[in-house]
């Protein structure tokens, strides 16, 4: 894991968290864009499917306030950046 992946914050952490970084033996993808840009979204475990697909991640600082969800998919089938697609109410 290089030093920049090291500094990042993971989707999900608290902001009080005393280590809110990727951790090792894990699989990172990068969010990039949108209200969630430049933070880590932590796929360990997800199926091929899953990752093809990408995810619908919970925000409140979307479009839609809390309650809303911001969405984001592979750029490439083998990166490792999701883009932004847009903000969605759940």
């Amino acid at each position: 894991m290089d030093e920049l992946m090291r500094q990042r914050r993971v989707y999900g952490t608290d902001h009080d968290d005393p280590h809110p970084g990727p951790r090792p033996g894990h699989d990172y993808r990068e969010l990039v864009g949108g209200p969630l840009d430049g933070l880590l979204l932590d796929v360990t475990g997800w199926s091929d499917e899953a990752l093809r697909e990408g995810a619908g991640l919970m925000t409140e600082i979307g479009a839609y306030g809390p309650g809303g969800r911001a969405e984001y998919g592979p750029r490439s089938p083998e990166g490792h950046q999701w883009d932004w697609r847009g903000d969605v109410r759940w």
